[in-house]
């Protein structure tokens, strides 16, 4: 059972990569502007500089719709080492945009409480 609010929900997903390319080489297709723009271009972002960077390990840029209501979000690489020498890449993409919220709706079983409307 989920007691956690509607509003306090986080809209997103994860996705997690294994690679065989070094940490060092994913690092730089993800923060050196000239390389991420091969895979993810400038106009998908509300901003071509990183919100946030942890060097080495994480970066966090702000994207925005291409198309109409232009909603926001951010998505967030993290590089780490994995056990074959390779990297693990995980991808944290989150809604930023309140419109998103507003547009989501608790499953019919969320187990809420019932409330009767009155005629």
């Amino acid at each position: 059972m989920n007691d956690e609010p509607t509003g306090d929900r986080k809209v997103g997903f994860e996705l997690e990569y294994q690679l065989d390319e070094p940490m060092e080489k994913v690092w730089r297709a993800i923060s050196i502007p000239e390389f991420r723009d091969r895979w993810l271009p400038q106009e998908a972002l509300a901003d071509p500089d990183a919100t946030s960077v942890t060097p080495g390990e994480e970066v966090s840029y702000r994207m925005r719709d291409d198309a109409p209501p232009f909603l926001e979000s951010v998505v967030t690489f993290r590089v780490t080492p994995n056990a074959s020498g390779g990297t693990s890449l995980r991808i944290i993409h989150e809604a930023t945009d309140m419109r998103i919220a507003r547009m989501t709706r608790a499953a019919a079983n969320n187990n809420s409480p019932t409330v009767m409307l009155a005629a």
